[in-house]
């Protein structure tokens, strides 16, 4: 009902649903009443996390019904006609949930060298932005996972109870760029259950890890933070004589946290975690990809340009963000941070600029762009102003942002 809202329309539905004055929402978030008329209006821009997160909490709705996420995933001929209902069935599947349930019903289980290659090939599908494979493989690969578990015994089982978690730690990262937050949080809740069976303190940092991302996609920024810092700490007494696989791990907790925290309104925290994650970057000494982490001193400058913006610090993410060198790191990385910077143009006033970011990211990985709520929000955000781009009119038609249609 409210797809076609801008954000600002959706707090006032809202705000109306609840039988809410402007005078009595405005003041429950801590804002004039004049700032709150202009964001319902359309006339300021409503584009940091932290605050769209305390309307959202004043008027007892999701992040997500603010926002507008999820969007509807678009069959292809690589995702074919099953997408998100079956990676939904996958996750809820009975037979993994209660095997007690299912003695009669045990398939012979895969091999686990096979099992490890097609986890790490669908690691690297999700880092070339290839969501229709994953939409099509994943609740295969999840109910092949969860086969495994039950079939192995001893070492071959923290084997399967290590690849568990990784593909759940996928479906994870998957499901929230597509603003199925709830979902994603069953994800990383079930791949740290198989992380913490493997006994792995890597396979256990990186589905923290996991689980601290989804927490943060569903506007739980402190549940994230504490979740994230707890892993770090847990990781801590092994990195006397770290490997770069827990350095990789330790690090991008760290990132996580800066992130939770920046969204949470909380600076001097924010600046620990990336203090402690440029530590760690150094150590590693360069830019690498140790358990799909893309982790390294860029990885490390990408965060600071997304902190910098959750804290409205716009000019500091434009000196750092548009010059930094990503062509190394995966894709989904390299858009990521185009988004980023398309930000920080749009809210500079340089539209013109901030699309064509936009549009060089879509070349590269079109269904992340398509997808991701803070590029939809963006987009929704130029076409809703005066007179908007006709490249931005069409991009929006591309993405199916609003109800634009080409000219």
């Amino acid at each position: 009902m409210t797809d076609e809202l801008t954000i600002g329309q959706r707090v006032a539905f809202y705000r109306r649903r609840r039988g809410l004055s402007q005078e009595v929402l405005a003041g429950l978030v801590g804002r004039t009443v004049e700032w709150l008329r202009k964001v319902e209006n359309n006339r300021a821009e409503l584009d940091r996390l932290s605050v769209i997160r305390n309307l959202a909490t004043a008027l007892d709705v999701s992040l997500g019904d603010i926002i507008g996420e999820p969007s509807l995933f678009d069959w292809s001929e690589d995702s074919g006609r099953q997408t998100i209902p079956a990676l939904r069935a996958a996750l809820r599947d009975y037979r993994h949930l209660s095997p007690v349930l299912a003695r009669d019903q045990q398939p012979d289980p895969p091999t686990l060298g096979d099992l490890e290659r097609d986890v790490s090939d669908i690691w690297a599908r999700y880092q070339q932005s290839r969501y229709g494979d994953l939409a099509r493989r994943l609740p295969l690969l999840i109910d092949e996972c969860l086969t495994a578990e039950r079939a192995y015994d001893g070492e071959q089982a923290r084997r399967a109870n290590a690849l568990t978690a990784y593909v759940h730690h996928v479906a994870t990262l998957f499901l929230t760029k597509l603003g199925e937050t709830d979902l994603a949080w069953i994800a990383a809740s079930r791949g740290l259950t198989a992380a913490n069976a493997s006994g792995d303190h890597v396979v256990i940092g990186a589905l923290s890890r996991a689980a601290a991302h989804a927490l943060t996609s569903n506007g739980e920024y402190r549940q994230a933070r504490q979740i994230g810092a707890a892993a770090a700490e847990y990781l801590q007494p092994l990195l006397s004589a770290p490997t770069p696989q827990l350095l990789s791990v330790y690090g991008s907790l760290h990132l996580m946290c800066a992130l939770s925290a920046a969204r949470n309104d909380d600076r001097q925290t924010a600046r620990t975690h990336l203090a402690e994650a440029g530590d760690s970057a150094k150590r590693l000494g360069s830019d690498a990809n140790h358990v799909w982490t893309a982790f390294g001193p860029t990885n490390v400058t990408i965060h600071q340009v997304c902190v910098a913006l959750e804290f409205g610090d716009v000019q500091r993410a434009i000196a750092i963000g548009p010059g930094l060198d990503t062509t190394r790191l995966p894709v989904e990385r390299r858009v990521r941070h185009s988004i980023e910077v398309a930000r920080a143009f749009v809210r500079y006033n340089q539209v013109d600029e901030g699309l064509f970011e936009l549009l060089n990211a879509e070349q590269i990985a079109p269904d992340q762009v398509r997808y991701h709520a803070l590029s939809r929000m963006l987009v929704r955000d130029i076409v809703t102003r005066p007179r908007p781009p006709r490249l931005a009119v069409d991009l929006a038609y591309r993405m199916g942002v609003g109800s634009s249609s080409p000219l």
